[in-house]
């Protein structure tokens, strides 16, 4: 049989079906994790910078370990992955809740869980998306998990704030971890056998990041991801406490959290079928210039709950919407060979950002006792990427014909 006629190894409901809960329960903790920063540091008598140190390294590990992640799932399937992936959340909390030390806390929350990330989020997901669901629906399946994980959010945040109440942070934590272990029976659903698209020209893995890192577009869309990271970390982490210091109680946080993940849904979803019509550099535009214009508007008016809602809602049809045409993109210029590992250095870009706002927000806050240099910084931000992914090339990549081996 022709490899190109090949028929995916796995349904695309069933993809679809573990992939979106395996992304779900590991953003939807996550996204939770700004709820912690004042019942530690008040408990263990750190500042918020020290929480926030821990944050960033998670996010940079995240983005560290995410290439790596992705080559392993590329080469040897997703499914090992994800199993050392969902063993290291659940260890990763459980340590946390024990982390007496700043520096503990930072190898737990930051270095441990920010691996366990790597593992099991976006970029060994969406490889085994791009592998098995057919191109043509290849963004809109992407939208369909992303939007998964914003739901997640939107679950997850209420759940974490009631068992922070209800039985403290440390046990909130422990239980945490014992969800983030059902990764692992999730993770069956999402083996496949490895090298899956062998219809595309055979390249080495050094190959594949060479070429990429040779090209603009890719560069491009790395700068882009650092910004929708530098946004989306800051206010995910200390948005909670910006509204406590302005007096809103914490009820307004949670739902502000909450709203973001709801919200996001539809924003995700969105995405991705609009990625199936529309040019995905313009999608990606628009995106980032509409984020600086709501992020503007929230810190000029007077702050109250409703001023916070309309943010949060607003806000979350923007939150992870990037994240759909950004990794349709890779797959649509590259191929999806390498799928993960590309996704991972792609997400790097995302994580670096993410690792300058958690702690650029904790670090000028402690200077200043103000976070508003750090939401001008990401209004900035928002028109800087907007501009630069205008001129990212979505053709297919060319690539030289491999020449024909001399007889023996």
């Amino acid at each position: 049989m022709n490899p190109a006629s090949t028929p995916p190894r796995l349904s695309m409901i069933q993809v679809l079906a573990c992939g979106a809960a395996i992304v779900t329960l590991s953003m939807g903790i996550r996204h939770g994790f700004g709820l912690w920063l004042q019942p530690i540091t008040m408990d263990r008598g750190w500042t918020r910078e020290t929480f926030a140190l821990a944050m960033a390294i998670q996010n940079l590990a995240w983005g560290l370990a995410g290439p790596l992640a992705g080559m392993f799932a590329d080469k040897y399937g997703a499914f090992r992955v994800l199993v050392v992936g969902g063993v290291l959340y659940a260890g990763g909390l459980a340590l946390m809740a024990i982390s007496a030390t700043g520096l503990a806390f930072m190898g737990s929350a930051g270095i441990v869980i920010g691996m366990a990330q790597a593992g099991t989020t976006y970029a060994v997901v969406y490889g085994v998306i791009a592998r098995n669901v057919d191109p043509a629906k290849r963004s809109w399946a992407m939208g369909i998990t992303a939007a998964a994980g914003s739901f997640g959010q939107f679950l997850m945040v209420p759940i974490e704030n009631s068992l922070i109440n209800s039985m403290g942070w440390q046990s909130a934590l422990f239980m945490m971890a014992c969800l983030a272990l059902a990764i692992l029976p999730l993770a069956w659903g999402m083996r496949e056998p490895p090298q899956v698209a062998d219809s595309e020209p055979q390249q080495s893995t050094m190959e594949a990041v060479r070429e990429a890192f040779a090209y603009r577009s890719f560069l491009l869309l790395m700068a882009g991801y650092f910004v929708c990271g530098f946004q989306v970390v800051f206010i995910g982490v200390h948005m909670p406490s910006y509204l406590q210091d302005n007096g809103m109680g914490p009820g307004v946080a949670t739902t502000a959290l909450a709203l973001i993940g709801l919200f996001n849904v539809i924003g995700t979803y969105s995405a991705g079928v609009l990625g199936q019509r529309l040019p995905k550099r313009h999608i990606l535009a628009t995106i980032y210039a509409l984020r600086a214009l709501v992020i503007t508007i929230f810190i000029s008016v007077p702050i109250s709950p409703w001023s916070v809602y309309i943010f949060s809602a607003v806000m979350g049809v923007l939150w992870l919407s990037t994240v759909p045409p950004t990794n349709a993109l890779v797959a649509q210029i590259f191929g999806v060979r390498y799928m993960g590992m590309l996704g991972g250095f792609v997400f790097l870009g995302h994580q670096i950002g993410s690792f300058m706002g958690v702690w650029l927000g904790g670090k000028l806050y402690d200077m200043s006792g103000s976070y508003d240099v750090v939401w001008w910084i990401a209004v900035a931000l928002g028109l800087f990427a907007a501009l630069i992914n205008l001129p990212v090339r979505e053709e297919p990549i060319v690539r030289a014909q491999p020449a024909q081996a001399m007889p023996a």
